[in-house]
């Protein structure tokens, strides 16, 4: 028998909520509560539970997947658990209502915007008919600071920013004001001022309504910024929970100690090395017996196998049976058993003896200049023009780490798709190694090919489903003089850390993390000498971001790379690059040394960018700060 809300101000219980399928337990024993005005951060790394558990709470879970336990909702009498679909249709977007990670995949693609806001208001008839709901559809729009709301409510969602599209979105889980708003990663890899202004709006939208926020995020700067409490998830159940300040700078679990540490770009050892957990998160309902996190503890114990770690003071349930009181953050991984490639002769190429001439860059570009047309809207009026590169210039030397910052519409992926040879500049040179990249066609861009590789964002975006490993990575030495392809494709595995056997497999095997290794193998197959990599950490765990920036930065001293690294977060491209060029409007608005731009930058943009990105430190020190008039704010130490 399930209990009702004890106190007045519990909008949302939770007790002992199990999910799982028939041969699987997928998230076990998890408890908790959320108070009126409440905001409560969820994290943990993915395939830890946390999507699945919000699913569960919305009644949405995937056909064979199944919920027990109990989930009260104040103002519903039923148990949402046990409720049948029709009751819960009646709560969804009403009382409790959800922001996704992925607006593109939630929004209706054949539906107009503000036709999207207005429905649900229609369905659970806040707005009595179709025209006020349109009206109060725009004024929505409007609230959530979409530019012309309605010209923007007659559009598709495909005309959208991800941004924009994010907006609406939380546009239509604030329409009826809901009691308890749940956001699932709703700032995953979008631009770090967007994301500020997202947080903004969610923080805004349930402050108005004194609704409570269950944030969903592998960001725990993001936690820190926007929330009062928070639950560590990992393996399907809660781990640690508690007050923000309390957990991030007195963490008792083993694994929110790792997180922490993961989390901190500046805080890496000695080496430069950054803090990572090791080993992945098992696959999920494939948790171990005992304590769910002992295969990757460092503190584990023979006892771990067989105690739960279940404690009764503990919200949640789980707590650590052999904790490390104040520990320090745990020591750099070095997931560098990787051995040195054993290179066939003639080795990588030398960085050619006129790249590394006193005076002579081995990338030059010179007043690089990008325009084109947009397609045309009117049959009256001429297409108009995007000048998506304005005169942009600056050197690459051998052996430098280069990296190029920007929101999304600044020019970096074009200014990319031109170094690699993909696209020809308006006006301007591109120099690679003192021969001409710009305007040259393809056959004459065989030295390119070889010399300069590309690490993609999306890695399972870039590699072919149907192809095996073995086969994706041997693909770019096809017509090359390569003694011992399997052999090459082996030693290639191996040094971007992954098992043997993991050539025999397809990408969808593998995470994320994981499919982000084979892409960098492929992309050191044919021996490159230059490496450019496209946000190639943007949408990862922190845990692995940590892992993959460490073998970056290993792979690029051990094959003597010159690399160019390309992101929107300005931490992670001054823990990387030793140079930082920031792009706004297709101009470079500021190039120098990664301390001196990150930590005193000079242009208003940058400084809006470092102004943009949250931090642990400053959250918890009181200079990141939210208010409804200026919403998160990070001020300088």
């Amino acid at each position: 028998m399930t209990r009702a809300l004890t106190k007045a101000a519990e909008v949302l219980r939770v007790e002992d909520l199990h999910i799982g399928t028939a041969d699987l337990r997928l998230v076990s024993d998890v408890s908790f509560t959320l108070a009126r005005g409440e905001r409560v951060g969820l994290i943990g790394e993915s395939g830890s539970g946390k999507s699945l558990t919000a699913l569960a709470l919305m009644g949405l879970l995937p056909e064979g997947v199944r919920a027990t336990g109990s989930v009260r909702l104040a103002g519903i009498d039923d148990d949402l658990v046990a409720a049948p679909e029709a009751r819960l249709a009646t709560v969804r977007g009403a009382a409790m209502t959800m922001v996704f990670q992925e607006p593109m995949s939630a929004l209706n693609p054949s539906m107009r915007v503000g036709d999207q806001v207005a429905e649900v208001m229609l369905l659970h008839g806040t707005q009595p008919d179709r025209r006020r709901a349109r009206a109060a559809a725009v004024t929505l729009l409007e609230s959530v600071q979409l530019p012309e709301p309605e010209r923007l409510a007659r559009a598709y969602p495909h005309q959208l920013s991800g941004g924009q599209r994010q907006r609406v979105m939380i546009a239509i889980a604030l329409a009826n004001g809901p009691s308890v708003l749940l956001a699932d990663e709703p700032t995953t890899a979008l631009d770090v001022t967007v994301q500020a202004q997202v947080l903004d709006l969610v923080l805004a939208g349930v402050a108005a309504r004194d609704a409570a926020l269950l944030f969903i995020t592998h960001d725990l700067a993001v936690v820190a910024t926007v929330c009062e409490r928070v639950l560590v998830m990992y393996g399907g159940r809660i781990v640690e929970s508690g007050p923000v300040r309390e957990v991030f700078t007195r963490p008792r679990h083993p694994y929110t100690q790792g997180l922490l540490a993961a989390s901190d770009l500046a805080g890496s050892g000695s080496d430069g090395r950054l803090r990572t957990i090791p080993g992945a998160v098992p696959a999920a309902g494939r948790f171990p017996d005992g304590c769910v996190f002992r295969t990757r503890c460092p503190n584990a114990a023979a006892d771990c196998a067989v105690l739960p770690g279940w404690s009764a003071e503990a919200e949640g349930g789980y707590a650590c049976h052999h904790p490390v009181a104040s520990a320090p953050p745990p020591a750099p991984v070095q997931e560098s058993h990787i051995p040195a490639l054993q290179v066939h002769e003639g080795g990588f190429p030398e960085l050619g003896e006129p790249g590394e001439r006193p005076g002579e860059p081995l990338i030059a570009v010179r007043d690089l200049q990008r325009s084109y047309r947009r397609p045309r809207t009117s049959l009256t009026q001429a297409a108009p023009p995007v000048h998506a590169l304005r005169g942009v210039s600056f050197d690459v030397a051998a052996g430098q780490r280069f990296g190029l910052v920007g929101e999304s519409g600044s020019g970096k992926s074009t200014l990319i798709r031109l170094l690699a040879g993909l696209d020809s500049p308006s006006s301007g040179t591109i120099t690679f190694d003192g021969r001409d990249v710009g305007g040259q066609p393809e056959r004459r861009l065989g030295f390119l090919r070889e010399q300069l590789q590309v690490v993609f964002q999306d890695p399972m975006g870039s590699l072919d489903p149907r192809m095996r490993v073995r086969d994706i990575v041997a693909e770019p030495l096809a017509g090359r003089r390569e003694p011992d392809v399997r052999g090459r494709v082996s030693e290639l595995l191996d040094a971007v850390g992954l098992p043997a056997d993991a050539g025999d497999r397809y990408p969808h095997q593998f995470s994320g993390g994981q499919r982000q290794r084979i892409s960098i193998a492929r992309a050191l197959a044919p021996r490159p000498s230059v490496l450019v990599a496209d946000e190639p950490v943007s949408a990862l765990d922190v845990s692995v971001r940590a892992q993959i920036l460490n073998l970056l930065a290993d792979l690029v001293e051990r094959f003597r790379l010159t690399l160019v690294f390309v992101s929107h977060d300005l931490s992670v491209v001054r823990h990387v690059c030793d140079t930082i060029a920031v792009l706004h409007g297709g101009e470079l608005v500021e190039l120098g040394p990664s301390a001196r731009v990150a930590d005193a930058p000079e242009h208003p943009y940058t400084q809006r960018l470092v102004a943009a990105v949250p931090t642990i430190r400053g959250a918890l020190d009181g200079r990141t700060t939210f208010d409804l008039a200026h919403g998160v704010r990070e001020e300088p130490a």
